[in-house]
C-alpha cells in the first residue's frame, strides 16, 4: 500500500544485473541490498528510478530524438500510419484521441504491441492482431526501436527477478506460465507545450490519472521537463523530476494481483507545464497475453488478515484486461 512519500527512490540495480543469471543470486550481498531497496520502493510508492541499468544513455536519447522528429512531421505524413481498430489498435493517434476516464488527453502517440500470429489467442486476441505500423520517415526508425525494445525486455525481466526475490519467491516466479512469453506494449508519446492565456501558462492534462495494466513500466522521459506526477496516500501529487540516463519504473495492475496487494499500482498522471514540446517513451512489460493472473502462493499470507482470513485478490486474464482497456481508451 502506497505511503505519504515525498520523493521517489533511486536504485542502482547494477549489482542485480551482474548476478541475474546466477541461480544463487539471492545469496549475493549486492543483490540482497538491491532487493531490499526494490521491496521498500514497491511497498511505499510503487514508483522508483533505476540507474546502473546497462542501457546506454546515447540510445535512450536517440529514441526520444527520433520520436520527436516523427511528431514534428506534417499531420498528413503522420496519418500514413493512423491507428484504427482494423489495424489492431496499432499506429498513430492524434491529439485528444486517447481518452482517460471519459476525458481526452492532450497528447499524440504511436502505439506498438508485441506481434503474434493470427488466431494464436483466439477471440481474446483478435482485436489486437496485426503488424506494428512503423513510419518510413524518419529513416531507421524501426531498426532503432526494435533494438530498444529488445534491451527493455531484457532489463524488465531482470528487474522482476529482483522483485520476485523481494516478495519471498524464487527469482523466476514471473517467468514460465506467468511471463515466460511476455507481451509488451510501447507508447511513443508527444505532449504539446503548455499554452499561454493572458500571459500565464495553462496546464493541460497530457494524460489523466490512471494505473498501468501489466507488470512493470520503464519510462524514458525528456531530461529538461518535469511533467510526470505520482499520487501518494495523502492525495498529494509528487513530481518525478527527470534524472538523465535513468528510467522511471512503476508496477502495474497485474503485479498488484500477483503480489496479493502487497505492492500497489499507483495512480499517476502527466501535466506538461513547460511551454516546450515534451517526448516520453513508455515501455510496458506484461505477462503472457493469455496468462491467468492470480496471487502467487508465496504472497497469499502477506496481506493483512480480514475477518480472520487472508485477503486474496481476484484473478484476471491479462489479455482480456488489456483489450477491454484499449477498446475504451480511444475516441474513434
Amino acid at each position: 500500500m502506497a505511503t505519504d512519500f515525498k520523493s521517489l527512490p533511486v536504485i542502482d540495480i547494477s549489482p542485480l544485473l551482474l548476478k541475474c543469471d546466477d541461480p544463487d543470486m539471492a545469496e549475493d550481498p549486492g543483490v540482497i541490498e538491491v532487493v531490499q531497496q526494490l521491496d521498500r520502493a514497491c511497498r511505499d510508492a510503487g514508483f522508483f528510478y533505476v540507474i546502473g541499468h546497462g542501457v546506454s544513455e546515447d540510445l535512450i536519447k536517440k529514441v526520444r530524438e527520433i520520436t520527436r522528429e516523427f511528431f514534428m512531421l506534417p499531420y498528413e505524413e503522420k496519418l500514413k500510419i493512423k491507428m484504427t481498430p482494423a489495424a489492431g489498435y496499432r499506429g498513430y493517434q492524434r491529439i485528444g484521441e486517447n481518452v482517460t476516464k471519459g476525458k481526452p488527453d492532450i497528447h499524440e502517440a504511436i502505439d506498438c504491441y508485441r506481434e503474434f500470429k493470427q488466431g494464436k489467442y483466439g477471440n481474446i486476441g483478435k482485436a489486437m492482431e496485426g503488424p506494428n505500423q512503423w513510419p518510413e520517415n524518419p529513416h531507421e526508425f524501426k531498426e532503432l526501436m526494435e533494438e530498444y525494445l529488445r534491451l527493455c525486455t531484457d532489463l524488465s525481466r531482470n528487474i522482476l527477478r529482483g522483485i520476485a526475490l523481494a516478495l519471498g519467491g524464487s527469482p523466476y516466479e514471473f517467468e514460465g506460465k506467468i511471463a515466460g512469453e511476455p507481451f509488451w506494449v510501447m507508447r511513443l508519446i508527444g505532449y504539446p507545450g503548455a499554452p499561454f492565456t493572458n500571459g500565464k501558462l495553462e496546464n493541460d492534462v497530457g494524460c489523466g490519472a490512471h494505473t498501468d495494466y501489466g507488470l512493470l513500466t520503464l519510462v524514458n522521459q525528456d531530461d529538461d521537463k518535469t511533467a510526470l506526477q505520482v499520487r501518494n496516500l495523502g492525495g498529494d501529487w509528487i513530481s518525478a523530476i527527470p534524472i538523465p540516463g535513468s528510467f522511471v519504473c512503476n508496477i502495474g495492475d497485474m503485479l498488484k494481483i500477483l503480489s496479493n496487494g502487497v505492492y500497489e499500482s499507483t495512480l499517476h498522471r502527466v501535466i506538461n507545464n513547460s511551454p516546450l514540446y515534451r517526448v516520453c517513451v513508455a515501455f510496458f512489460y506484461e505477462t503472457n497475453f493469455d496468462a491467468v493472473v492470480e496471487p502467487l502462493d508465496v504472497c497469499k499470507n502477506k496481506f493483512p488478515a480480514v475477518r480472520g482470513e487472508s485477503q486474496v485478490f481476484k484473478r484476471a486474464v491479462y489479455g482480456e484486461h488489456l483489450v477491454s482497456k484499449v477498446q475504451t481508451n480511444f475516441a474513434m
